[in-house]
């Protein structure tokens, strides 16, 4: 019959395994071979050290990354909504009534919000009027030309195949808000007349 030991197993968790170990040899004989039975393999050897449960692994292989087409798919279906949105404000013109839905807060209270003149701004964008365009809205014309700087940085570290990491952090994000809160309080003070779209 085979004697049983008992062995702890240090880890975050203490395991016990019981194992069944075959009878020792008598003293001055050499061990007989066995041949390994099917449970053989699974049993813990009375000599051998215990294998924590953390011990490493080998980590897999990263994946190679995507062809340059599925890395810039992301950055063109963009580049074509972008597109098409300015082709139609373009095309049809914001300062014509009834093409667009007016501001509602500055049809409720008559103040201009932060956006009030983009649409115009844009439309005088894409037909390469520059003054105008900040004159009607400054912010928008700022928010598209940070939109194209944007969007060809990603497209180039997509091509090297480099991660696109846009992470600008709470203070710059404060400040941007910051500029809009006076931009509007300004454009909507008697002074700030040079401001109205």
């Amino acid at each position: 019959m085979a004697s049983f030991r008992t062995r702890v197993l240090t880890g975050p968790v203490p395991v016990r395994v019981r194992a069944a170990l075959p009878p020792r040899p008598p003293a001055g004989r050499a061990p007989r071979a066995r041949s390994r039975g099917v449970g053989e393999a699974a049993r813990v050897k009375a000599d051998s050290p215990p294998v924590p449960c953390w011990a490493p692994r080998s980590l897999p292989r990263p994946a190679p990354p995507p062809p340059v087409r599925r890395r810039l798919a992301v950055a063109a279906g963009l580049l074509a909504a972008a597109g098409g949105a300015f082709a139609y404000v373009g095309a049809v013109d914001p300062n014509e009534p009834g093409h667009y839905p007016a501001c509602p807060l500055y049809r409720s209270t008559g103040l201009y919000c932060p956006g009030c003149g983009g649409l115009r701004g844009a439309h005088a964008l894409v037909h390469g009027d520059l003054l105008t365009a900040l004159r009607d809205n400054a912010p928008v014309v700022a928010a598209c030309l940070g939109f194209a700087v944007l969007w060809a940085v990603w497209v180039v570290r997509a091509a090297r195949g480099r991660p696109v990491r846009i992470d600008p952090g709470p203070a710059p994000l404060w400040a941007l808000g910051a500029l809009l809160l006076v931009f509007t309080v300004v454009r909507n003070l008697p002074f700030g007349g040079w401001l109205h779209p």
